[in-house]
């Protein structure tokens, strides 16, 4: 990359264009979304100029505003990714046949709809190269530090641990589902209806990180196991009784499973008993092949190391009763 290249995106990033709100100044949206993109480029999470509306994405976000914003500007995810289009390095990708609705003021609505309706945002290829390299990381994170939180720029660590990732993962793993449930009311009747559609994002997605951990990233059924060095991940994480029912997000309503399998399990033909066995429904036809789903039929699925991780019995004996064809 030339010196050219570096001071074209360096006065880019000096530049933003911010909102500027009486008695509050600039608006500290855009660089918070910046530096939080930065940080996970450094780390590896994102790999490319695509980048997604992660759970990844939304703590860094969080965690960045926690330390370096004193003003009374209100956190919003959703402003800065949806209006970071205005500057020339950022670029929004729509998915197909849907429509971005927007306020009376042209801007985005919600965290929902920006879920909903936008696939990614892209950033100019030779300014995602520049950030991988880490002498550039450091002097992009510094120079939003000097130019937008100069106050609180010692409060700034790239590297540090995020604590609430952390936090929510251990409710994940160690909670009784009660205990998770509750919570998760409270924080219903407590947060504003954005900022509980983006707890309900985080979590999920960490729901979807551990369960596949916890399973050494094996289908407890089929015991594929897929690794690539690009990341990518082939097994999912399935919630036994959903989360739209049950408000449960615990690893115990949670197995592993191939997203053939996870289709399989959650249309009810296939279903796991009580002594973790599979159940294969008698509804099935199947015409011969090596992918049979009845192939697996009073097979023992694979369980985690711990025993206090196992499938719950009650979330089990819902999907018996509930999903399970007959």
């Amino acid at each position: 990359m030339t010196e050219e290249t570096i001071f074209k995106y360096s006065n880019q990033f000096r530049k933003l264009r911010c909102a500027n709100v009486k008695d509050m100044g600039k608006a500290p949206h855009k660089p918070i979304l910046l530096l939080s993109v930065i940080q996970l480029i450094s780390r590896g999470v994102i790999s490319s100029n695509r980048i997604f509306i992660t759970p990844d994405l939304l703590l860094a976000f969080k965690q960045n505003w926690n330390r370096l914003v004193i003003t009374n500007h209100k956190r919003n995810f959703s402003l800065p990714f949806f209006h970071l289009r205005s500057e020339p390095f950022w670029y929004l990708v729509g998915k197909p046949g849907k429509e971005l609705a927007t306020t009376s003021s042209n801007s985005i609505k919600s965290f929902k709809n920006l879920k909903e309706s936008i696939a990614f945002a892209e950033i100019d290829r030779e300014l995602f190269f520049l950030l991988q390299e880490t002498p550039n990381q450091m002097w992009f994170e510094q120079l939003i530090l000097e130019n937008y939180f100069p106050a609180t720029k010692h409060l700034y660590s790239s590297r540090e641990k995020n604590y609430e990732e952390e936090s929510i993962e251990n409710q994940i793993l160690n909670e009784p589902k009660e205990i998770y449930k509750n919570y998760i009311q409270s924080l219903k009747e407590t947060l504003e209806e954005d900022e509980f559609e983006q707890e309900l994002f985080v979590r999920g997605g960490l729901f979807k990180k551990t369960v596949p951990r916890i399973y050494n990233h094996t289908c407890c059924i089929t015991g594929m196991k897929i690794q690539s060095s690009y990341n990518v991940q082939m097994i999912d994480a399935c919630h036994i009784y959903p989360f739209s029912l049950s408000g449960d997000d615990t690893i115990t309503n949670g197995i592993a499973l191939s997203p053939t399998l996870h289709r399989a399990f959650d249309r009810g033909l296939i279903t796991i008993n009580s002594d973790y066995v599979v159940r294969v429904s008698p509804t099935l036809e199947e015409e011969e092949s090596h992918f049979k789903l009845s192939q697996f039929a009073g097979r023992q699925i694979s369980l985690p190391e711990k025993e206090k991780y196992y499938p719950s019995q009650e979330s089990l004996s819902w999907h018996n009763k509930e999903v399970f064809l007959l």
